[in-house]
């Protein structure tokens, strides 16, 4: 398998398109409750003083995500005596808002007034974080699952690729991305615009790769053993967008019309395109499916 026949074989293949989703791999927790070490005494403002109630317990705890057995075991849960994160400020507008118009940084630290609301469990999400399909998943920390993120310009999405899984071609609106992975092997490709050359990777452990801002880029394990990745953002809020999902979802003319000059393209086939595309992260590619002998 070559790494150049990814990107558009993704793009225009209904039978790359066969996966259909599953749920995330690890429940996150309806109420986890880390132990708060209080900053010293300090004049707290008004709105200070808002959002310390909402730490408090003014806002419901997050909803659990539901567990589905899961087809790969690329990051199996690590039953550990971990201290854990809180994540009363993640996913909260009332919070957010708070923090984001905060006047100075001090202020910030002020208003999340408990020490483990500064730590992310990758393991142990918030709700509303993980991505999964039959390939893999991946969680991401950003200002509105991690608001302590807000007022530092980064963020953060692990991938947790199982054996032939892909992350689906997308971009990145608002931020370049830093690509670098802790275990197994990716193939990695991106293509920045019109007339730039498609820029192709193998990346083994401890490798990194670069994926320039809103360049269209897949990451894919190409092996039977499992892979994850780090990906780091310039931004609290870098955006994204699957490419074969977003291009379906189109008014039904304006894929016709995209697409239809080049070869015959009824109508009907919009919708049998539309529901063979997977959910992200899918599995593929053929011939990595026939040597780990995987089924779609």
């Amino acid at each position: 398998m070559r790494s150049s026949d990814l990107i558009v074989p993704l793009i225009l293949s209904s039978t790359t398109f066969a996966a259909p989703q599953f749920g995330g791999l690890f429940p996150a927790p309806s109420a986890l409750v880390g132990t708060a070490t209080k900053l010293p005494s300090t004049p707290v403002t008004t709105a200070a003083t808002s959002v310390v109630a909402v730490v408090a317990g003014t806002t419901k705890p997050n909803p659990t995500t539901p567990t589905v057995p899961s087809t790969s075991s690329a990051a199996n849960k690590t039953i550990s005596s971990k201290s854990p994160a809180d994540t009363s400020l993640a996913n909260n507008p009332v919070a957010i808002e708070q923090l984001l118009l905060a006047a100075k940084a001090s202020d910030r630290i002020r208003l999340v007034d408990k020490d483990a609301s500064f730590k992310f469990d990758f393991e142990n999400p918030p709700a509303k974080t993980e991505v999964s399909g039959l390939g893999g998943h991946t969680v991401r920390a950003d200002r509105e699952s991690f608001p302590p993120l807000i007022g530092t310009g980064v963020s953060m999405t692990l991938g947790f690729l199982g054996p032939c899984g892909f992350n689906t071609p997308h971009t990145h609106p608002r931020s370049s991305e830093v690509n670098i992975v802790v275990q197994g092997t990716l193939e990695t490709e991106f293509a920045l615009e019109n007339g730039a050359r498609i820029v192709k990777n193998t990346l083994e452990t401890h490798q990194m790769t670069v994926f320039p801002q809103g360049a269209l880029h897949v990451e894919f394990n190409p092996n039977c053993e499992n892979a994850i990745f780090v990906a780091g953002f310039a931004s609290e809020d870098p955006g994204v967008q699957q490419a074969a999902q977003t291009f379906f979802a189109l008014n039904q003319n304006v894929v016709e019309a995209a697409i239809g000059n080049d070869f015959t393209f009824e109508g009907k086939e919009v919708d049998r395109f539309r529901s063979l595309i997977p959910e992200n992260v899918a599995l593929g590619v053929e011939s990595c499916l026939a040597k780990c002998k995987k089924g779609k």
